[in-house]
């Protein structure tokens, strides 16, 4: 009895200790494949917690920018990486980790009868895209800027009914139907979303490649533990994740 009551003594002055955290910023469009990455993180890392951060890189710039606290940014593109990196919150060189491409995407139903990137230009097609800033607009406007000439564009950009804050919201709204096109990742067409659309291919030529960079940030709360993340991102089982999720590969 006297054994039992002094186990019980010492586990109530000794609380078990709390989890080590590491904060995670990421582009909405790594939201399936960062949630794997982390789930295996924490396996190779007992007694650690990855904490996630999704929205569109520019927002996530910004709250760095703004003094918010975590260990790592993955970005979906350089200028965004840039803006955190000018205001001293990269701690070191980042790191292209993974490329991804565009597509087109339309209801299941293609209510439009869209075949082709030339039919965005179409009368009374309503497209949605992201706003500007956000990684996949710059993309997005890069590929339709290589489309066709300023006659087309303009016809393009007078078919824009929304401009969404992320590229997720894009692939959400055409997969409810809630516009005739998108532009989003290929990436984006994750298997909940598979069969309410369908992609219309940007072919090579016209098409962007996104690169990707990661890197640790000054101040990280979990220091070494930030660049381990990193590492594990770079290394084969983080990039395994990534091209299983739709991505491409490392330039």
């Amino acid at each position: 009895m006297f054994l039992l009551f002094l186990i019980i003594a010492v586990s109530a002055c000794n609380p078990p200790a709390e989890n080590e955290e590491v904060v995670v910023f990421a582009a909405s469009s790594l939201t399936d494949a960062f949630e794997e990455i982390a789930i295996e993180f924490e396996a190779a890392h007992p007694g650690v917690d990855v904490l996630t951060n999704y929205a569109s890189s520019s927002d996530l710039a910004i709250q760095l920018v703004e003094g918010a606290l975590a260990d790592v940014f993955a970005s979906a593109n350089q200028t965004q990486m840039t803006v955190a990196a000018d205001a001293g919150r990269i701690a070191d060189e980042p790191i292209v980790f993974v490329t991804n491409r565009l597509t087109i995407i339309v209801p299941a139903d293609n209510p439009a009868g869209i075949e082709t990137f030339a039919d965005l230009a179409n009368g009374g097609v309503q497209l949605i895209l992201a706003a500007p800033g956000v990684p996949i607009r710059d993309y997005s406007d890069q590929s339709i800027a290589l489309m066709g000439d300023a006659a087309f564009q303009a016809a393009v950009y007078a078919n824009l009914v929304s401009e969404e804050p992320n590229v997720r919201q894009v692939a959400t709204k055409v997969s409810l139907g809630e516009a005739d096109a998108g532009i989003v990742y290929t990436s984006d067409v994750t298997p909940d979303i598979a069969s309410s659309v369908m992609q219309i291919e940007i072919p090579v030529e016209l098409n962007v490649v996104a690169s990707y960079p990661i890197a640790a940030l000054t101040g990280a709360p979990s220091g070494s533990l930030a660049q381990a993340f990193v590492d594990f991102v770079l290394g084969p089982e983080g990039q395994a994740i990534l091209q299983s999720s739709g991505f491409g590969p490392r330039p």
